[in-house]
């Protein structure tokens, strides 16, 4: 059994996280500056000293430090002195940087596929029809064996579909032009906020946040998460997505006496800010199973309000720091989050929740049993590794030195919905070099059978049609392609003749039905 971990101490005793129950998951919450950054560096730095791999979302750029040992400075010596903490055995832990943006850590990518419909529909704003047109167009790739790897692979998928909407009706029910503009314009839009490097290959292995190092300590993976912050969509989506994979990779284990691995959300609120109501349930699905499979999940945020409460209600490990009550609203809120709490009788907890210093809070954490220990008040211990971020120089070593370096930083760009749609990709038939493509064969290359094509013209015969006539003979041409007569039914389609088809196929309502046969008509009568 691993003994348990202190993160916090009183006059009176050490409040420890008792590691086979890190996996019951936890929250650290309170108001900017009251210390939540190194709360969650001390968590970190102890869980991966047992040998438990880390990851966690860096927002503000100062949690690069764990990977220095830190120093005793004249005023930390004093303050350590004044609360009578321990002073810690400095040391450095092992981390990993990456980055969405590839600047400032390893890249970090997945594929359109991986992300799936749903979480793509979060993260572009899609309404629930948008969201159904979504998933058509995933269902028609996988149906037809195309590759949705990066962003311009569905934007291809997309034109596509809306270009041929009238003749995946039937097969698989209506597609909206005007949504498929909508999530043109969304996808736009999450390039311009690094979507365009997040999406692709090499996809991240989840695998790799699960390492340790050679002195079995657990590998502290760190996302530079200042920079992504600003598109908070994209931020929540990809953590989502990450928990979503460790889901459904990892084996059901149950309890263990330390956790496979555990993961810190910060910013939480983002992740539930105006979320739709199947989201939220696979959030909660997420968060109630993955504890059977070794994975401890802790949010980081100002108020325990910004958490559901069917998801609250799965965080059993809470440090809470100081919240400012200075509106009736503010209030209420620390009221509820003092009811929150397993009530100790010789503390007021709403009262102390307002009173808390910066480093000091009411901590609760599961105890052998599995049940919330009653809550007390104490200072977060000191961390062993640099409070602040560290150098570039500094940062550009640890990247060097990492156990997956060299791995994720050369983009690949392999054959996929884009090439195959947009014909990059030479297509192995036997075709006479006489017979113009057929411009409607979009099968030969989206992986359908292609139409015959008709037979070739000989290498004798006049090229009259092509060579004049004129429009009236063009339009001719287009008519009789139409209705089967004429000498262009024994060739290629002209240009014209594509024109008028694919218009005919946009024009999918009676109107534009009646007036392309009375246009048609027109001419076969003077003919």
């Amino acid at each position: 059994m691993t003994n348990p971990l202190p993160i916090a101490q009183n006059a009176a005793q050490q409040l420890s996280l008792l590691p086979q129950l890190a996996n019951r998951h936890g929250c650290i919450t309170g108001a900017t500056g009251t210390g939540k950054t190194v709360t969650l560096q001390v968590l970190a730095q102890a869980l991966s000293d047992i040998g438990v791999p880390v990851f966690m979302a860096d927002v503000k750029g100062d949690l690069s430090g764990l990977g220095k040992a830190g120093s005793a400075s004249p005023k930390l010596k004093q303050r350590l002195a004044q609360l009578a903490l321990p002073e810690p055995a400095w040391a450095a832990a092992p981390v990993a940087f990456w980055d969405v943006y590839g600047e400032k850590g390893h890249p970090v990518r997945a594929t359109v596929s991986d992300m799936g419909p749903l979480m793509l529909s979060r993260m572009l704003n899609l309404n629930d029809t948008q969201q159904g047109v979504l998933q058509l167009v995933f269902k028609i790739a996988d149906d037809n064996g195309l590759l949705l790897l990066d962003t311009k692979d569905l934007r291809a998928m997309l034109q596509h579909v809306g270009d041929h909407a009238a003749e995946f009706k039937t097969e698989y029910g209506n597609i909206s032009v005007a949504s498929i503009g909508a999530i043109q314009r969304g996808l736009i839009a999450i390039d311009e906020q690094g979507g365009d490097k997040f999406f692709g290959e090499p996809m991240l292995n989840i695998e790799d946040w699960m390492q340790t190092d050679a002195a079995g300590k657990g590998i502290i993976n760190i996302l530079a998460a200042d920079k992504l912050l600003n598109a908070p969509r994209l931020y929540s989506t990809f953590l989502l997505w990450m928990l979503s994979e460790l889901f459904e990779h990892l084996p059901e284990v149950g309890d263990l006496d330390k956790p496979k691995m555990a993961f810190f959300f910060d910013e939480a609120h983002l992740l539930f800010d105006e979320a739709p109501k199947p989201l939220l349930q696979k959030i909660e699905q997420v968060v109630r199973l993955i504890r059977s499979k070794g994975v401890g999940v802790y949010f980081v945020t100002q108020n325990p309000l910004d958490i559901p409460d069917t998801v609250l209600g799965q965080l059993g490990n809470r440090v809470q720091h100081a919240l400012r009550a200075y509106t009736p609203r503010d209030q209420k809120a620390v009221q509820a989050a003092a009811e929150t709490f397993r009530a100790n009788p010789q503390l007021n907890t709403a009262q102390a929740i307002t009173e808390l210093a910066v480093g000091e809070a009411l901590v609760s954490f599961l105890d052998e049993k599995g049940r919330p220990n009653v809550v007390e008040r104490g200072y977060v211990l000191t961390p062993a590794s640099q409070i602040g971020p560290v150098t570039d120089d500094e940062r550009r070593a640890l990247m060097a030195a990492s156990l997956v370096a060299g791995i994720y930083e050369q983009a690949i760009d392999r054959e996929s919905a884009y090439e195959r749609l947009k014909g990059r990709t030479v297509q192995q038939q036997p075709a006479p070099q006489s017979a113009p493509a057929d411009p409607n064969a979009w099968g030969a290359s989206a992986g359908r059978p292609a139409q015959q094509s008709q037979q070739p013209q000989s290498s004798q015969q006049p090229q009259q049609q092509d060579e004049g006539g004129g429009l009236g003979d063009l339009l001719k041409d287009a008519a009789g392609g139409m209705f089967g007569g004429g000498a262009s039914s024994r060739r290629s389609d002209s240009p014209l003749q594509a024109m008028v088809k694919s218009a005919a196929r946009s024009l999918g309502s009676q109107v534009g039905r009646e007036i392309i046969r009375g246009v048609l008509g027109s001419l076969m009568k003077k003919r």
